[in-house]
């Protein structure tokens, strides 16, 4: 089985607060670490309730601090929202205090919607510009070229390894024409996953950092010692998928008993095809569904997203993900 990571996205549950979801990514990063896990990332957001990630350099400081082998990153830090230059400062100090454990996955989208885009101070057509950013924060981070007048001080030389996140062709094509690793989040947009793998094997051109293409997916995985206590788990992660559809961007709820009276017939078809590449049940149920996924897309690692309201059963699906992954 591929490599196993995970992508947290500092869920702040009902009830609870930022400072509690925080608390509750680092205890999980810790646990993560002593299973055998080779990431742990947190993802940028903006303007969402639930999420207390936003803003993810300190955040991915704060796990590093607290953890000693486990490498931790960005999946992702969007980069429309940033100028390359403050970002080649922020992972290079990350990087500069933690070396060898610091990634950076690197996203088009602005992580939120267009209002808060503004409130950013970034021009809506900033993703245009997203090719031409990643080549200038790589060359931020690359060692010192003669007469370069712009330094990341710390980042110059330190080479954090780049990746490309997307969930469309456009980032494959990107990843594969930058040789860089892809990471491809079918955790809540599986449509092109098959498509987008594909186009990123078939163009990846070697680079320094990368000689051969590596390929990330991205899924849902909820494990519990039966089908039916880990279909309840999950309806938490259902709950705030049909509260997006809704527009009602809250906290993460708590599992209830019947989601069947939640959602509408189009809401559930809506989101259960965004949530197609969701693993949920006993380990061995989850562990047929995972063999099969890796044998359709021969993924060289998946990172597991868990939406899970109580953190003691939260730490328990990763705890028996990692048992039966091995």
């Amino acid at each position: 089985m591929p490599a196993l990571s995970i992508l947290d996205l500092a869920f702040v549950p009902d009830g609870g607060t930022p400072a509690d979801a925080l608390k509750r990514s680092l205890e999980l990063a810790q646990h993560a670490e002593r299973w055998g896990y080779k990431r742990f990332w947190l993802a940028e957001h903006h303007n969402m309730a639930g999420v207390a990630s936003a803003a993810t350099s300190l955040c991915i400081g704060y796990v590093a601090g607290g953890t000693r082998t486990i490498r931790v990153g960005a999946g992702g830090i969007m980069l429309p929202n940033h100028s390359p230059l403050v970002i080649a400062e922020q992972f290079g100090t990350l990087e500069s205090l933690y070396p060898g454990r610091i990634d950076l996955g690197l996203g088009r989208a602005p992580g939120t919607d267009q209002r808060t885009l503004r409130a950013l101070r970034r021009d809506h057509m900033s993703a245009e510009s997203f090719p031409q950013d990643v080549l200038e924060l790589q060359a931020l981070l690359a060692p010192r070229r003669p007469g370069q007048v712009v330094e990341a001080v710390p980042g110059t030389g330190l080479e954090v390894p780049l990746w490309i996140l997307g969930s469309s062709l456009y980032g494959a094509q990107l990843a594969a024409a930058l040789g860089l690793p892809y990471a491809f989040a079918s955790h809540f947009a599986p449509d092109d996953l098959t498509a987008a793998l594909a186009t990123y094997r078939a163009g990846f051109k070697p680079s320094a950092q990368l000689a051969a293409p590596y390929a990330m997916v991205g899924v849902n995985a909820v494990v519990a010692e039966s089908d039916a206590a880990a279909r309840r788990l999950f309806t938490s992660v259902q709950q705030g998928v049909t509260n997006l559809l809704r527009g009602a961007r809250g906290r993460l709820q708590p599992p209830i008993d019947d989601i069947e009276s939640y959602w509408s017939p189009a809401e559930k078809a809506h989101a259960s095809r965004m949530l197609a590449c969701s693993y949920v049940g006993s380990p061995g149920t989850v562990r047929a569904g995972l063999e099969q996924l890796v044998a359709a897309t021969r993924a060289d690692e998946l990172i597991v997203a868990a939406g899970i309201f109580d953190q003691t059963a939260r730490l328990r699906s990763y705890e028996l993900l990692a048992e039966l992954m091995r």
